[in-house]
């Protein structure tokens, strides 16, 4: 295949910790692999979009036409991580993936194509700073990276599944320079700050009380619970509580 450079929305699928994996369980790890993001291709209706496709052994490189944006950032994520959810209850050793989405031109050749935007999406999803949030949370079994741009021209905005407010952007350290990335962890929300972050650690948005409330206690609705609940405040139905340590609770009708 030759051309010139074309346009479209990259996909780099990696898996956590495959250089563990024994050679007698690879071609199964490749079978699942290939199974649940086949799937979430056709789930998303994207399954005849893609321009390109490379495999990388523990993952797949995919380049997807340039329409419908939200069906990757949103359905087809969120149908790669249903599908992972299913597949994972059968293995005493979980499938785990990294997803580095990014957008951009490309130039496909005889071997596959390049381009800029193809090796950023590759870096961020492989990166040793995505590495460290999906192992520190176990449970957890896929991790999505976006690029600043694909973070700004789609998921800012929100959409079919894509929720803002549960991407944080992380600064990282790659080949070309330090890059800023968004990750998400689907069921999970946005992940862990990074060690030592500033305001770059805060999620986007309207995420941002939810934020704080997080670092003193729970906020769910309009409910803050705070401080090991030594305080307390919000509205359940038509009763408003507020308590806080030292005074005495109450409730009043509204």
């Amino acid at each position: 295949m030759r051309g010139g450079a074309q346009y479209g929305f990259i996909i780099s699928l990696d898996t956590q910790s495959s250089g563990s994996t024994p050679d007698p369980d690879r071609p199964a790890l490749r079978e699942r692999i290939y199974r649940v993001a086949e799937d979430a291709f056709l789930k998303a209706g994207i399954g005849g979009a893609r321009l390109a496709q490379e495999d990388r052994g523990d993952g797949i490189l995919a380049v997807v036409e340039p329409r419908r944006p939200e069906a990757l950032v949103g359905e087809w994520t969120e149908y790669l991580h249903q599908n992972l959810r299913q597949v994972n209850r059968e293995l005493s050793r979980p499938l785990r993936l990294r997803a580095g989405l990014g957008v951009g031109p490309f130039t496909p050749d005889d071997d596959g194509f390049s381009g800029a935007a193809v090796d950023l999406a590759c870096r961020i999803g492989n990166c040793e700073e995505a590495k460290a949030v999906l192992a520190g949370l176990s449970d957890a079994p896929l991790l999505v990276a976006v690029t600043d741009r694909l973070h700004h021209d789609v998921v800012r905005h929100g959409g079919r599944w894509i929720e803002p407010a549960h991407y944080r952007r992380y600064r990282l350290r790659l080949k070309e320079g330090e890059q800023q990335a968004w990750f998400t962890v689907p069921g999970r929300g946005a992940p862990p700050p990074e060690p030592g972050a500033g305001e770059s650690a805060q999620p986007a948005g309207r995420d941002a009380r939810a934020a704080r409330d997080a670092g003193s206690g729970f906020h769910f609705g309009n409910v803050t619970v705070s401080d090991s609940a030594q305080a307390f405040q919000g509205s359940f139905g038509d009763i408003t509580i507020e308590h806080r340590r030292g005074g005495s609770g109450s409730g009043e009708k509204r």
